[in-house]
């Protein structure tokens, strides 16, 4: 083992999450996707050094994405300035009728740090499958509409990309708003320059 590693699983060891702990359990964050808000193409590497919250939606849900993003905004606005250094990235498992233009406009309505995700079916399904996520499109016919589901948990990765945090809770009516975005000040201050883990980090 690395030195310093030790003393940063120690340190942790005995602090308590609000969120499900996933460390050591999930893979870590990687993906090609394109963003909505400007049509690059973005990997995992764009966003390294932010928290990122990893989510499977889409734009014409009626409700559970639509509560699920204003709760977000919601924790992001209790943040402040700590939420520069959060990313949530929104990403479509409906690409079919998620045009980049109609998620632009859709991730608008909510704090500027959630981005819209876009991927080609076969990126869509590799990123789900990575992280167990379900979801399903189901075109519609003349003996049924077009239905979409999807899971409404949230994955939370730190700045270097590790998956560390399970948010079930922000698609419910009864979210951990606090409990959430303690968690997420936590890993902000892990990813901060100048704060204890990136002093050990630099030891590894």
């Amino acid at each position: 083992m690395a030195p310093g590693l030790a003393v940063l699983n120690g340190c942790d060891s005995g602090a308590k999450w609000n969120s499900d702990v996933v460390a050591g359990t999930s893979p870590s964050l990687k993906f090609i996707m394109t963003r909505g808000s400007d049509g690059k193409q973005v990997t995992a590497a764009d966003y390294r050094g932010q928290i990122v919250m990893l989510y499977f939606g889409y734009t014409f849900c009626p409700d559970i994405c639509p509560t699920t993003l204003q709760h977000v905004t919601t924790i992001l606005h209790k943040l402040g300035d700590a939420a520069k250094h959060v990313r949530f990235l929104f990403v479509t498992v409906d690409p079919g009728r998620d045009s980049l233009k109609i998620l632009k406009q859709y991730v608008e309505n909510f704090a500027p740090q959630v981005e819209g995700l876009r991927g080609t079916p076969d990126q869509t399904a590799s990123l789900a499958r990575r992280f167990r996520i379900a979801y399903s499109v189901t075109p519609e016919t003349k003996d049924h509409p077009y239905v979409v589901t999807h899971s409404s948990a949230i994955y939370v990765f730190d700045g270097i990309g590790a998956a560390r945090l399970l948010v079930t809770t922000l698609g419910t009516a009864k979210p951990d708003i606090n409990g959430t975005a303690a968690d997420l000040k936590r890993l902000v201050n892990e990813a901060n320059p100048t704060g204890l883990f990136a002093r050990l980090m630099r030891l590894i």
